[in-house]
């Protein structure tokens, strides 16, 4: 297993994905559908859609969109007229087949000739409800499930090059904190340091920032705090947790700084996170469950004497999102796999005073975990 600071890999410039690995994804999502006794998957633009085929409409609107899997033919992409030629651009379009909808037509009943009367389809989550009511009335016979309950790990196992992208974000937002770092934070709003934040992770690729966390002193206890004018002050505990996507791949990293120097409690309290996300990082392997891996985490800030101070899960699954399975939690049984990448991110939460959190994405592996952040965990002073 790789430590901080350890070379992890990773390619800066990520391959291409190809039309055989677009057909591959679609195939095996259909046949593990079918398998499932599912008539097929419709798929509507999301991340998704994005992952599946490679196509990404220019603009999410009312005009339907719609892939179509099944075990029994060629996927078939149903999309507006205006928009086909994009349709036919994108990355996966060589292993479609692409059909379009005019304006005036009824765009449901054209979705409806591409589907069995009567089957039983799973729908991918960011399907629009009026999408989904308007295809119930054009086929009322037909039943829908949420694609996430009835294949929950379908883009869990990453293959190398996306493994490579992931790595290539993780470096990016390394390179982000270790300038910000650099930066003053005394004196200053959380909400000017979260916009330095947002504009260095653009300066290293980043093409979507979903979140730049920067809460201070009493703030850092918030786990989902949104930064705001208060100004940051000497002695105040600074956590920064901020995620989004690089060529197309999440990242998503935390780690907690300390304007001027910390008190005793201040480091003990971070040396505890810092040994259960190492506890966790070390009970990472193939085979091992979701949750005994939350547990690992759990059991470092319990005997601490934390136990009431953990506000959320120890982690989640990173790819073409920021949030996905698997879920490292309490009840989460499903196993780990090579190539499963998610996040290690325990925290420790005192109300009204103050708070830390450390996280990396990581990767299982054949035989254990390599990190993709590999930046210290130390307890970095800032002025």
């Amino acid at each position: 297993m790789s430590e901080p600071g350890d070379d992890g890999g990773g390619d800066a410039t990520p391959a291409a994905f190809t039309d055989e690995v677009y057909a591959a994804r679609m195939d095996r999502t259909a046949y593990e559908a079918a398998a499932l006794g599912l008539a097929g998957v419709l798929v509507t633009p999301g991340p998704d859609l994005v992952w599946l085929c490679g196509y990404r409409p220019t603009a999410t609107t009312e005009r339907l969109t719609l892939l179509v899997l099944t075990a029994t033919s060629q996927p078939r992409l149903l999309v507006p007229a205006i928009d086909r030629p994009t349709a036919e651009a994108a990355p996966g379009a060589g292993a479609i087949r692409v059909s379009d909808w005019w304006e005036g037509q009824d765009a449901y009943a054209a979705a409806a000739g591409l589907l069995r009367p009567h089957g039983r389809y799973a729908v991918s989550d960011a399907t629009w409800a009026l999408h989904l009511l308007c295809l119930q009335a054009s086929l009322p016979l037909a039943t829908y499930q949420p694609l996430s309950v009835v294949l929950p790990m379908r883009r869990a196992v990453k293959d190398a090059d996306e493994v490579a992208r992931l790595t290539a974000a993780a470096a990016a937002a390394d390179a982000a904190y270790e300038e910000v770092l650099g930066l003053r934070f005394g004196g200053r709003s959380e909400r000017e340091l979260a916009a330095d934040l947002a504009g260095l992770l653009r300066g290293h690729g980043g093409s979507r920032i979903d979140f730049t966390v920067v809460g201070a002193g009493p703030h850092a206890a918030d786990p989902h705090h949104r930064p705001g004018d208060r100004v940051i002050g000497d002695g105040d505990m600074v956590v920064l947790d901020f995620g989004g996507l690089r060529d197309g791949y999440g990242f998503d990293i935390a780690r907690t700084v300390h304007v001027g120097a910390p008190t005793d409690e201040e480091r003990r309290v971070h040396e505890t996170v810092r040994a259960a996300q190492r506890a966790a990082f070390e009970a990472v392997r193939p085979g091992v469950s979701c949750q005994d891996v939350d547990r690992a985490a759990r059991a470092v800030l319990e005997e601490a004497g934390h136990a009431g101070h953990v506000a959320h899960r120890t982690g989640h699954g990173v790819g073409v999102t920021t949030h996905e399975p698997p879920y490292l939690g309490k009840g989460e049984e499903q196993p780990l796999e090579p190539g499963m990448c998610f996040s290690i991110e325990p925290g420790i939460h005192l109300p009204d005073r103050f708070g830390v959190r450390i996280e990396d994405v990581v990767t299982c592996t054949e035989d254990g975990a390599r990190r993709l952040d590999t930046t210290s965990h130390e307890l970095v002073i800032v002025r």
